[in-house]
């Protein structure tokens, strides 16, 4: 009996068996995806949520739309400004003496600040350090009272993505993206990826960042919460995660660390005049001399940040490289920046700076023919190139946060992948 059941089925038509092998595979991706899904439902789709209503209003103490606000320029002071309204000294002093007086301590360009005077006399006087911090100061009959006003924005997280036709900037605005939030992109990818160099057509990134809104309108940026970075078929994936000291930071999912000793380009998207080239014809001495070191163009007064966390051991004058500044990173690694216009603020001999610091601004000082930064990279005294030298990592995650830090870049790579790939299967 067994053996006449083997052979009906042996001999059962192909279409059978086609029809057979696509309900298995049909069943088997079910009990894939249906986890899956309900894992993703089950952990991290805040970023689906609607925006708030625009008619919802933020509860304040007072809308500070009743105020005539005034912009605070640099070099001004409350005391002036107080004396343009035509108070006194001793108004402002009144006022300094209330719960959050403190505020008033120092001003700065960008502050906001509001005057209420009825008959010349000072009602209420407002203070905006920000969109979410203001000061309010109120007469009342025993003198004034002060009150700290705190917005909470909402926070959403939105998803991008892009395919580089041109520049990762333009790309960046075509996908809606803030200049703030494709700088960090860039920030955060700056240590595998030279911008001004790597960058080719076909590259393409995706991401998943916060936004935040105030009564229903977006105010400004936070931070990117997971990227992936596709460039010249190498894919590149960054988290974030803020560790058990609060300090938040990027990492490969692995654990390994986004940030690097050392910053790949010390200046923001330029393009490199002149490589590393120890046969070079100097185009004003025009002899061979070699080239140790990356030229990049820019506009004179371009930022040039610090490629890595070190001391100052040289800032003056060097015969054709004009004005110079050398940084010591540790025992090995030496960085030079060559043909300043000027050194940043407090930079001197003996002084530490911190990665991403800004230490010098581009120039054309000695032999140059034009503004540009000479970027020279040392390791124990020999030149290397900066393009090509293989820069080592940073710390990985702490080994008693490793699991956590696991558990939680596995969930945002998931939601990553789920937006990427539902994406890709929508426009099919």
């Amino acid at each position: 009996m067994i053996n006449k059941d083997l052979s009906t089925i042996e001999f059962l038509p192909k279409r059978h068996w086609i029809a057979l092998g696509l309900t298995c595979l049909f069943v088997v991706a079910l009990l894939i995806l249906i986890p899956v899904k309900q894992e993703l439902e089950r952990r991290t789709f805040a970023y689906q949520l609607p925006l708030p209503d625009s008619d919802i209003k933020v509860a304040t103490s007072e809308s500070s739309s009743v105020w005539d606000m005034q912009d605070i320029k640099p070099g001004d002071t409350l005391a002036q400004l107080f004396s343009n309204e035509g108070l006194s000294p001793q108004a402002l002093y009144q006022l300094t003496q209330t719960e959050h007086g403190s505020s008033l301590n120092q001003l700065h360009p960008g502050d906001k600040v509001g005057f209420n005077l009825e008959e010349k006399t000072l009602q209420s006087f407002r203070l905006e350090k920000s969109l979410f911090e203001s000061y309010v100061f109120n007469r009342t009959e025993s003198g004034f009272v002060s009150q700290q006003v705190l917005l909470e924005p909402d926070v959403v997280e939105t998803f991008s993505q892009g395919t580089i036709d041109s520049s990762l900037f333009e790309t960046g605005m075509d996908a809606g993206m803030s200049n703030n939030i494709i700088m960090q992109l860039a920030t955060i990818f700056g240590w595998d990826v030279d911008f001004a160099l790597d960058i080719r057509q076909g590259d393409n990134f995706s991401l998943i960042y916060e936004e935040k809104y105030l009564d229903g309108k977006r105010v400004g940026d936070g931070d990117i919460l997971v990227a992936r970075f596709e460039n010249q078929g190498k894919t590149y994936t960054a988290v974030r995660y803020i560790d058990s000291k609060g300090y938040p930071q990027y990492f490969t999912p692995t654990g390994l660390s986004m940030r690097k000793a050392f910053l790949r380009t010390p200046v923001d998207f330029t393009r490199i005049s002149s490589r590393f080239n120890l046969s070079r014809k100097h185009p004003i001495l025009h002899k061979i001399r070699a080239h140790k070191g990356v030229d990049y163009a820019a506009r004179r007064g371009t930022p040039i940040r610090a490629a890595g966390d070190g001391k100052v051991i040289f800032a003056g004058r060097k015969g054709g490289y004009g004005k110079v500044l050398i940084l010591q990173h540790g025992a090995s690694y030496t960085t030079l920046y060559a043909h300043l216009n000027a050194f940043g603020r407090g930079v001197k001999v003996g002084r530490r700076v911190k990665q991403g610091q800004t230490v010098a601004y581009v120039g054309s000082s000695g032999l140059a023919s034009g503004p540009h930064l000479h970027y020279e990279f040392r390791v124990n005294g020999v030149h290397r190139d900066p393009l090509r030298v293989r820069l080592p990592h940073a710390k990985p995650i702490a080994p008693e946060q490793k699991d956590t830090f696991m558990h939680h870049a596995e969930i945002m790579v998931m939601r990553l992948e789920s937006h990427i790939y539902g994406d890709y299967f929508a426009s099919r």
